[in-house]
């Protein structure tokens, strides 16, 4: 086995990644791991979406990176100053889970679905099919894409590994 580069996602952070190698993030129960994937000039990026909207940001500096509505245009901008064209990317995510059982309807407790729904939004605005998700559940989740194929290998101790 030949030594792979491998890029890591923190929480509220993205990356990008080109050529060869894992782009990887891990920690995700509410969270979604978004990635988009170049596969005819194998260039990968992933964001590690802790919230739906940064319209919930309090004063200060704003960490692109956390929120679904501006996490996504950033990560395509980044994707696109590598020499990617949006037409040829696609979309897969992991995450979004409902960790904590609540009782009643209340939407500010449903931090993993609207985590999902906002990705599911802002990647139809922006024109990038998703094309596999793992999505939902109470379980975390570590995912890594690699570069080269543009699998998405998603790990849970619940649920196991599974590949999109």
């Amino acid at each position: 086995m030949i030594d792979q580069k491998i890029v890591k996602v923190s929480m509220a952070d993205l990356n990008v990644i080109q050529q060869n190698g894992l782009i990887r993030t891990s920690g995700l129960g509410s969270c979604v791991g978004l990635t988009m994937y170049d596969p005819v000039l194998h260039i990968a990026g992933m964001a590690h979406v802790m919230l739906p909207t940064s319209s919930i940001a309090r004063d200060g500096e704003l960490n692109v990176a956390k929120y679904a509505d501006t996490a996504l245009p950033t990560l395509l901008g980044e994707l696109l100053k590598l020499g990617s064209r949006k037409s040829n990317l696609v979309a897969k995510m992991a995450g979004g889970s409902q960790m904590f059982a609540f009782g009643g309807n209340n939407d500010t407790m449903r931090i993993g679905p609207r985590n999902t729904e906002s990705c599911k939004a802002k990647l139809k605005e922006l024109g990038i099919p998703l094309i596999g998700e793992d999505t939902g559940g109470n379980y975390g989740r570590t995912i890594e894409l690699d570069c080269s194929t543009g699998i998405l290998y998603i790990r849970s101790v619940q649920m196991g590994a599974k590949e999109l």
